[in-house]
């Protein structure tokens, strides 16, 4: 069997010590595959952002906060794993210092935050990947499947899971699985769990 790192949840970048910048992720569908992969005799190290979901049976979890800590756990993971799908919604900025004091309101004074890009976890492990599987999930507004195509070309991964808004914390979903040869598939409405069955049953290499 194979060893896999699966990234899940969001990150939280800190703004002071009691503040910091999130998204709506809840981290069910990194789980879900990691269970899933768990149940399929793989082994998995689950890299996890801020979640209330218990760790998976028979998986490792590594919790993390931050982008930064997150990219850490992962490329010491990553040299010993088989394949890596990039579930955590990863924050795009961060602050750019975090006030070691809670930041006090002044009256009439806007706060300006200034931000600074988080590094791209999926692209940086997926350029070392050689023969080995790298998956990533994407959730757009926009221009979705030309953003998603885009994205998987330019990360190098072998497949890209394009998700709607209406994703972040629900427990069902749609998703649309892109191929680097070019193929779609389009699974869902359903359950999460569902969905990891039906995601892994076409993104596991059969051996």
């Amino acid at each position: 069997m194979a060893r896999y790192l699966i990234t899940a949840g969001p990150t939280r970048e800190a703004i002071d010590p009691v503040r910091f910048l999130s998204n709506r992720s809840s981290g069910r569908m990194g789980y879900a595959l990691a269970e899933n992969l768990a149940s399929r005799g793989h082994e998995v190290m689950l890299v996890s952002g801020p979640t209330n979901l218990p760790c998976p049976e028979g998986v490792r979890r590594i919790q993390v906060e931050s982008a930064l800590e997150m990219l850490e756990s992962c490329v010491q993971e990553w040299p010993f794993c088989d394949g890596v799908i990039g579930v955590a919604a990863v924050a795009d900025y961060r602050p750019k210092s975090a006030s070691q004091k809670k930041l006090k309101r002044q009256v009439g004074e806007d706060l300006v935050l200034q931000l600074e890009p988080n590094p791209d976890i999926l692209a940086t492990l997926a350029s070392t990947k050689g023969e080995r599987l790298a998956v990533g999930f994407a959730l757009e507004t926009d221009n979705a499947e030309q953003e998603a195509l885009r994205k998987m070309s330019a990360k190098r991964l072998d497949y890209l899971i394009l998700n709607g808004v209406e994703a972040q914390g629900a427990t069902s979903s749609r998703v649309e699985l892109f191929h680097q040869q070019g193929e779609r598939t389009v699974l869902g409405p359903a359950d999460k769990k569902q969905l990891a069955i039906d995601l892994l049953d076409i993104i596991l290499p059969v051996s």
